[in-house]
Formats: C-alpha cells, structure tokens, sequence
C-alpha cells in the first residue's frame, strides 16, 4: 500500500447530531494522520463544483439543501491505502445497506444522511482536496 491522502467531509448530520468526535476517532484508530482540517458553510458555487457530476439529476435540489442546511467539516486525511480503507470503514452509501460496525452502519440514516462523504479515487482526492484546502493549509508532522 502507499501513502495517500484523502477528503472526507463531515456532513450536516454528522455536525448537528455531535457525532464528528465519534467519526474521527474512528479515522484515528485506524492509524490514519489528519492534516488539515476546516469548518465551512458550503457556497452554491462550491456545491455545484463538487457535486458537478449529480448536478443534473433530479434529487440534486435536495442536496444542495441537505448540505447547505449547517455547516460541514472538510478532512485532509493521510495514511496508507487510506483512500479504500476510509471507504470500508464507512460502508456502501446507502447507510440502510451498510453493515453493523461501519460508520454508515452505526450513525448513518440513509442515502442522504450517510454522515461523510470521502473521495473515491485517487484522482478525485487530489481534485477534492485542491477544492477544499488553500497552498499552505495542509500539513505534515
């Protein structure tokens, strides 16, 4: 495995139901390092660039409410193979269909209100993370 780092965000549901100390310590125990972190309110501008690729579908009004309804939580997180492992450790997005012991398993709703997003690829993590963390805000240690 190689060092990778990834972005997870911690979505509305995971801030106002005071779950994100839970989420992470979960990340932490896995051995993983944070290297940034930030809260921000999601701007439509934003929105539309990260979720460019649902922007056209039908539910997208409700996820531009969903996520803009409190602010979120953007994690630069650093470890080995850390891209596929935050993502079984979260289970399938569908938090109904993940199992028990997963992050979407255990705090998770639905679809929706699936407590964090986290880039799929290599390819997306390094768009993501340039989309959400300025020259200077990432670090090591």
């Amino acid at each position: 495995m190689s060092l990778e780092t990834t972005l997870i965000l911690l979505k509305p549901d995971c801030v106002t139901k005071s779950l994100c100390g839970e989420v992470i310590k979960r990340f932490e125990a896995e051995g993983f390092k944070i290297r940034g972190t930030k809260m921000l309110k999601m701007s439509n501008e934003l929105l539309q660039e990260h979720y460019a690729h649902i922007s056209d579908k039908p539910f997208f009004p409700s996820v531009v409410e969903f996520m803009t309804s409190s602010p979120i939580i953007a994690i630069a997180l650093e470890g080995e193979g850390v891209i596929g492992r935050v993502r079984d450790l979260l289970g399938p997005t569908d938090s109904t269909k993940a199992d028990e012991g997963t992050i979407r398993g255990d705090l998770g709703v639905d679809t929706q209100n699936n407590v964090c997003h986290a880039s799929d690829s290599s390819e997306s993590a390094q768009a993501e993370l340039k989309r959400f963390f300025a020259d200077g805000e990432l670090f090591s240690y």
